[in-house]
């Protein structure tokens, strides 16, 4: 392959050379890695490499427990192994600090879509089954995925850390952060605009994303944000405590490994970690406010709640969303509306919300928790399921939703169902349907009902 053909780009950082994509004319480069960090130290951003950059096979993903269990005995959700994972191969380190990029057809000030996974900050991937950008690339849109660490690696806080670096925690956070200025600082090479840079996650990667809105030092770095089934801020569900708060929690952990120190700490093998932490997350009180996203005084500085009422998100296009079978349906579905209103309520840019409540075909749990990736990343017939022409049509309604507001910061176009917009007087959301998509409203009551009488997935 020479040096001009399409899979070979000129970045700041050195020459670096893809594969071809499912497409004709379109590109992937797999496994860029965009920062270096050691275990419980923050990450820096790689700036150069020698020689070319072979991206031509995956990353490695962030240690997490089914790191360390073979197929049949793995102890995370059966139903989202067999769901997004089932005949995947995965490597897994500490050494994780890995993107993938999706190219269409000769880019030109391309739009990117920068997306952050979900697992409940514990697991998963960029590289899962779900995850592909080709749809977005027939609509002229770059799509990138990234690894960050997870679980003790990702969120580890202790008083050392921050005698050592003036804070403590969120490495995850700073990871993605990490990722996002490397692609704000390398994209133009591979044919996107810096400027018109949409983040997108789902669940712990929705948490992310609304994190990184709410935090001072993303100013200008994205004009737009997509959060499913994990936008918004309450008291109830989502919130941040101090750094300071979960000190007990990993100085408990760090007991149970049978070290006294962050050297050693550091030096405790994964499979050991990774072992004691899930154990004590099942037997300490509150556990999970301890293993995600908490106030640093840099990056977080304030509550979300406190933030949000004082309008200091970050001022960029909003669209927020949850399903109908969604973890706690209810609630996630009113942090997204009250997200989306919040925005003009408080003289910001206009901000949409939709509900998804296709009943996948195969089975009867109905729109399950992560069921609406299938149809965001237009990748289908990746999955096991018995996908109907309906489906395959409502996936690409919604691709084409998405790629106009990661266009625009507005859904509507052609050919689409207007999509209204929260705001004072209009409550409505876009509903993803069964036989169609429309604006209506959604049935708290029902919600609730449904979380009642059927059990969510989870994970």
């Amino acid at each position: 392959m020479s040096e001009n053909s399409n899979y070979y780009v000129e970045t700041p950082c050195g020459p670096v050379r893809g594969i071809p994509g499912k497409e004709n004319g379109t590109a992937v480069y797999r496994g860029i890695r965009y920062a270096v960090a050691d275990r419980f130290e923050y990450p820096k951003q790689v700036t150069h490499w020698g020689g070319t950059y072979q991206a031509d096979s995956w990353g490695n993903c962030s240690y997490q427990p089914r790191s360390f269990y073979n197929e049949a005995d793995m102890p995370e959700k059966a139903f989202y192994y067999n769901e997004f994972r089932k005949g995947e191969a995965y490597t897994y380190s500490e050494d994780c600090l890995f993107l993938n990029i999706w190219t269409p057809k000769e880019p030109v000030n391309a739009p990117v879509l920068f997306y952050i996974h979900g697992g409940g900050f514990k697991g998963g991937c960029g590289h899962e089954k779900h995850f592909d950008g080709t749809a977005y690339n027939r609509q002229g849109i770059i799509v990138v995925t990234i690894n960050y660490r997870l679980g003790p690696l990702g969120f580890c806080s202790l008083p050392e850390i921050k005698e050592k670096y003036g804070h403590s925690g969120n490495f995850a956070l700073y990871d993605q952060l990490t990722a996002l200025k490397w692609v704000r600082d390398n994209i133009r090479a591979f044919g996107g605009d810096p400027d018109k840079i949409t983040i997108m996650g789902q669940s712990a990667g929705a948490i992310s994303v609304q994190q990184l809105c709410l935090s001072p030092l993303t100013a200008g770095m994205f004009s737009g944000a997509v959060m499913c089934s994990g936008g918004g801020v309450g008291r109830e569900f989502g919130e941040t405590v101090k750094a300071e708060e979960t000190y007990d929690f990993w100085q408990q952990l760090r007991k149970r490994t049978g070290v006294k120190n962050l050297k050693e700490f550091s030096a405790v093998s994964p499979e050991k970690l990774l072992t004691e932490f899930q154990q004590l997350t099942k037997e300490y009180k509150n556990s999970m406010r301890c293993c995600g996203p908490v106030r640093d005084g840099v990056l977080l500085k304030e509550s979300g709640v406190q933030l949000a009422k004082a309008g200091k998100q970050q001022p960029v296009y909003y669209l927020t969303g949850s399903t109908s079978e969604d973890i706690i349906p209810p609630i996630v579905h009113k942090m997204a509306k009250s997200w989306s209103r919040l925005q003009s309520d408080k003289g910001k840019k206009t901000s949409y919300t939709f509900f998804f409540d296709r009943q996948l075909p195969g089975d009867d749990c109905g729109a399950w928790h992560s069921s609406d990736l299938w149809y965001e990343f237009g990748t289908l017939s990746n999955g096991w399921r018995p996908f109907t022409k309906w489906d395959y049509e409502l996936s690409d309604r919604m691709v084409r939703y998405f790629s106009n507001f990661i266009k625009t910061g507005n859904p509507n176009g052609e050919g689409l169902t207007e999509w209204l917009p929260m705001e004072k007087g209009q409550n409505k959301v876009m509903r993803f349907g069964n036989k169609d998509n429309h604006m209506g409203g959604v049935s708290v009551a029902k919600l609730k009902h449904t979380m009642m009488t059927k059990t969510a997935v989870g994970e």
